[in-house]
Order: C-alpha cells, then sequence, then structure tokens
C-alpha cells in the first residue's frame, strides 16, 4: 500500500518574473517521479475582445497583451492581416518594422538580462541587490534599455503600449534628423553592448546538458525577426498558415497555462532556439564576436540562452544603425487597403520567441475569429522537463531553498509571460513511502 506524506514547503517571494507558480513534486526513494508546475493566470479573454472589432482596431489592441512586447503581438497581427488583404506596404515600411522590432529586442532582452537572469548567476536576491556590487553593470543595462524603448518610441510615438503601427505602415514617419540623432546614440553605445556579450560570456553559468528540439523562424538573407518561415531541428520547414497542422496547445490539468507541443512533443523558443538555427545568418561583425566567446553554438545548455540574448541586443543594434543610415522621410508612411473576407495568418520573433497570430475577417474588415499562440504556451512543456532534468541533477534531498531557489532560476531563464501576479515560487514537496 502506498501512502503520500508532505512535506510542508511553501516559500511565497516576491517574484522576479510576472505570474503566481507553485511547483509540485511527487518524490519516491530521491527519484522524481512526476512534476507539476501550476501557473494561475485569470483568462484575459483577449482573443474574444477581438470578435466584432473593425480590422483597423487591431494593432493597437493587441499591444495591450504584453507591456514588455507590444511590437511582437502588433506585427504578428498586421503581417496576417495583410497577408489575407494581399497588401505589401513596400520597402520603407518593411525596414522601419524591422527598426521598431529592433527597440523591443533591446529593451526586453536588457531588462530580463538584469533584472531577472543575471542576478541568480551571481547569487543575488534582486537587481537591487546586485547593484550594490555590480553598479557600472547595472548602469550600462539601463542605458541600453533606454535606447530601446527610444526606438520603440520613434516610431509608435510611446514605448510602452505603442500605437504608431497600422495595416498598411504607420501612422507617422518621423523625422530624418528624429531619424539621425537616434542612430548615432545606438552607434555610439555599440560598445557597450558588445561589452554586455562578454560579460554574460564571463558569467559562471551552470553548465548541465539537455537534449531538446527548438523552433524559431529562419530567413534566407537575415537574422529572423519579423518574417521567414517556421523550422525546427526536426526537419520542420513550413509557412505561418500551416502552424496548427504540426504544432498542438492543450490544456493541463494542474495548470491554467496552455501547453503547445510540436509533433506531440514539448519543444523550446527564444533566444537560444533562434542562435541555434540561424548562427549563420549573423552578420559577419557579430559572427566574429560570438567566435571569441569561447562558446559553441548551436548549445545543448540552456544557460546560455542569457548569452545568446546579450547577442542579439548587438544583432538588433547594428540592424536598427544600418536602416537608419539612409533614412529618408516619406511623403506617406502607408498605403490604404481594401478589406476581403478570408483568414490571414502572421508569425514573427517576440524576444521570448515564436509568436504567432490568425485572423478570421470578414468582408466589412470586422474580426470574427482570432487565435494567439505566445511564447510561454509553446514554452511551457520544456520548461517542466528541464525542472525535471535539473533538480534531479542537484538532488531532491538537497533541502526547500535550494530546490526553490534551482526551480526559480530554471523558469526565469525562459523569460516567461506569465500576467499578472506578484508571487512566485510556491514549492510542494510529495514524499512517497511504502507502509
Amino acid at each position: 500500500m502506498t501512502e503520500k506524506r508532505q512535506i510542508p514547503i511553501q516559500v511565497p517571494v516576491l517574484a522576479r518574473v510576472e505570474g503566481e507558480g507553485a511547483l509540485e513534486l511527487q518524490v519516491r526513494n530521491g527519484t522524481i517521479e512526476d512534476l507539476q508546475l501550476r501557473i494561475f493566470e485569470p483568462p484575459r479573454m483577449f482573443e474574444k475582445l477581438l470578435e466584432g472589432r473593425d480590422y483597423s482596431e487591431v494593432p493597437d489592441m493587441v499591444a495591450r497583451i504584453c507591456g514588455i512586447c507590444p511590437v511582437a503581438y502588433q506585427m504578428s497581427a498586421v503581417h496576417a492581416i495583410e497577408k489575407l488583404f494581399g497588401v505589401e506596404p513596400g520597402p520603407w515600411v518593411r525596414d522601419m518594422r524591422r527598426v521598431f522590432y529592433c527597440g523591443e529586442w533591446i529593451q526586453s532582452h536588457t531588462l530580463h538580462i538584469h533584472m531577472l537572469a543575471a542576478p541568480d548567476f551571481l547569487g543575488y536576491a534582486s537587481l537591487t541587490e546586485m547593484a550594490r556590487h555590480h553598479a557600472d553593470e547595472v548602469r550600462r543595462g539601463f542605458r541600453l534599455q533606454a535606447l530601446g524603448n527610444e526606438i520603440i518610441r520613434l516610431l509608435g510615438a510611446r514605448s510602452v503600449h505603442p500605437v504608431g503601427a497600422r495595416i498598411g505602415g504607420f501612422h507617422h514617419a518621423p523625422a530624418r534628423a528624429q531619424a539621425d540623432a537616434l542612430r548615432e546614440k545606438l552607434q555610439a553605445a555599440l560598445p557597450e553592448a558588445e561589452a554586455l556579450v562578454r560579460w554574460t560570456a564571463a558569467l559562471k553559468l551552470p553548465t548541465e546538458e539537455q537534449e531538446f528540439t527548438v523552433v524559431s523562424l529562419r530567413h534566407p538573407r537575415e537574422y529572423p525577426m519579423n518574417e521567414g518561415r517556421i523550422v525546427s531541428t526536426r526537419g520542420l520547414d513550413i509557412s505561418a498558415d500551416q502552424f496548427e497542422s504540426r504544432f498542438v496547445e492543450h490544456q493541463e490539468s494542474h495548470s491554467t497555462a496552455l501547453h503547445c507541443l510540436h509533433d506531440g512533443k514539448p519543444y523550446l523558443v527564444g533566444p537560444l532556439a533562434r542562435m541555434n538555427l540561424n548562427i549563420d545568418r549573423l552578420p559577419p561583425p557579430v559572427r566574429n564576436l560570438v567566435d571569441s566567446l569561447g562558446i559553441k553554438f548551436p548549445s545543448h545548455n540552456m544557460y546560455h540562452s542569457i548569452v545568446a540574448r546579450a547577442i542579439e541586443i548587438v544583432v538588433a543594434m547594428r540592424e536598427a544603425i544600418r536602416l537608419l543610415e539612409e533614412y529618408a522621410e516619406p511623403s506617406i508612411p502607408y498605403i490604404s487597403v481594401t478589406p476581403r473576407a478570408g483568414t490571414g495568418f502572421g508569425c514573427t520573433e517576440a524576444p521570448r520567441g515564436l509568436l504567432w497570430h490568425r485572423y478570421d475577417i470578414d468582408a466589412s474588415g470586422v474580426v470574427r475569429g482570432a487565435r494567439i499562440v505566445p511564447p510561454t504556451s509553446q514554452n511551457q512543456a520544456r520548461i517542466e522537463e528541464d525542472l525535471r532534468q535539473s533538480l534531479q541533477a542537484l538532488g531532491v534531498r538537497q533541502g526547500e531553498a535550494a530546490l526553490r531557489r534551482r526551480g526559480e532560476m530554471v523558469i526565469r531563464n525562459y523569460d516567461p509571460c506569465i500576467s499578472c501576479a506578484t508571487h512566485f515560487l510556491d514549492l510542494r514537496v510529495h514524499e512517497l513511502t511504502r507502509a
């Protein structure tokens, strides 16, 4: 007869990640038999809220889904709707959308590195504590993040929930003088971004390697951000409209967060996935920097995600500099569109990974259905896999403090968007014994 003896380990702490979570382990003789990451978030009904809205309202509405990566939601949405309407906005809009996205990568990656991941790897409980001993590095992070926000503001009118994007282009084009001034700031800050890469690579990261599938966009000429086909290390190569044939979301009874599987298996999206699949798309100066680090990509060490994020900051800064170098203000920053009935699909690379949208729109331009698959739901099953392997390798007899600390480190390493509460992590271990 098997009986369950609960060891009460419940330690809510102020979080360095959005959301409220609980990690429950079933342990027998030092081996994890079952692991469940319980994510508690209320339904926000964004997909339902879009129904009945005019297509023109969608970019501003989806920007409210996430305060950290609103550009990603806007870009996936405009791509989906423009493909449905048969719209090609032209090279100026394409270039500026890529600049817009660069700003989001810079601000989001910088925030994650300094506020979430680095304190874990350096042994601090918070950014504030870390800043006492690494003040110069923290100040550098704030400067880089501010630059990312400035890029978003240039094209989006504001850096949080920007309102500049529209179907067909942008509502407003910046003046040449504004673009030039920002490009000069980016150029001046590039050495700081490269120094950040070397700093993250020098951190004493855990050396644990795991086997996992990675998924990202891939573009024939550039490092993927705003366009591309969906590829994986399993040989996948599909367009956005084929996503639902190979990726399925499902509800787990222990969590309100959806889990998405690729051909029935967990997979990874995000900076490390992009780096592993697209290192040959890095600009030559960035590739030279990466080759000097002593870290080999593709990497199977999940903790190299922090280095991949820092590398992508340099990618984004160089790309924004390049695209702003020959900036010319257009007479009109958008093209007019005519709605038509059908279904449109869009997929871009949010800072945290692949972000897929689908919209059903009628002939009058009204949204009749919407579906959005964010990076966090795609990483959810992979996070649980990682937790099982990492905590087992650590040793479940280590005690509550060590288990919770390692569990939080693993989860934060994925930079999940779990909205929106303040406590994390409630750890519960159930020791299974035989009577």
